[in-house]
């Protein structure tokens, strides 16, 4: 793979991490309610399942999912069902804003956190359908595929991971400067909403 290539490839992997989704509002609640550090839990499982959805479309398996309505209504109403799960759960429980001193006494499951991010990043059937239309445009036919997969995917990740550790950080800044003047309750109403749209916006998405 040609540097260019691979600066190229960077470059757009970081743009399309940094557009806000599913994934980054998460963390950024995740950050609010436990902290920036546990946050990272959450971007760890959403980079999993960005590794599985980056291998099955070296494999061709996403290739059924662009040609199979069926498959691909399948895993959107999955998506959007979990995302309206989450809005409704965070709407009713609200942000528990977490300090220095009550992060410990916040409830926390890594599992949690870790699972909730992986099945983000698995039910969204456009993350299926970036890869495996994005890996084929840098690739060099000529030269090992393999080595070159690998650098994508390791790239890809490295972008995602970056984007969503600088909206933990940036949570938590926004946090210290206006935790005096919103209440957990009314975040809760802001990120469940937030949620809620989000799956409605998958839902009603018809671009394959």
């Amino acid at each position: 793979m040609h540097f260019e290539n691979w600066l190229a490839f960077c470059s757009i992997s970081f743009v399309a991490a940094a557009i806000p989704g599913p994934a980054i509002l998460l963390v950024s609640t995740h950050s609010l309610q436990f902290g920036s550090l546990r946050s990272l839990i959450t971007a760890a499982g959403n980079i999993t399942g960005l590794f599985i959805m980056s291998a099955c479309s070296i494999l061709g398996l996403s290739a059924l999912v662009m040609v199979s309505s069926t498959a691909f209504t399948v895993i959107k109403i999955v998506g959007v069902l979990y995302l309206l799960y989450l809005g409704v759960k965070i709407w009713r429980s609200g942000v528990q804003l977490s300090t220095i001193s009550s992060t410990c006494k916040t409830k926390f499951s890594a599992w949690s956190l870790y699972s909730q991010g992986l099945l983000i990043s698995l039910t969204n059937p456009k993350a299926v359908i970036f890869t495996s239309a994005l890996f084929p445009q840098f690739i060099v036919v000529s030269e090992p595929l393999l080595p070159q997969f690998l650098i994508l995917v390791a790239t890809l990740m490295m972008c995602s991971f970056l984007c969503l550790l600088s909206y933990s950080l940036l949570s938590q800044k926004l946090k210290a400067g206006s935790k005096q003047y919103v209440s957990g309750s009314a975040l809760g109403k802001v990120f469940g909403t937030m949620f809620v749209g989000a799956g409605g916006v998958l839902a009603i998405s018809t671009q394959r």
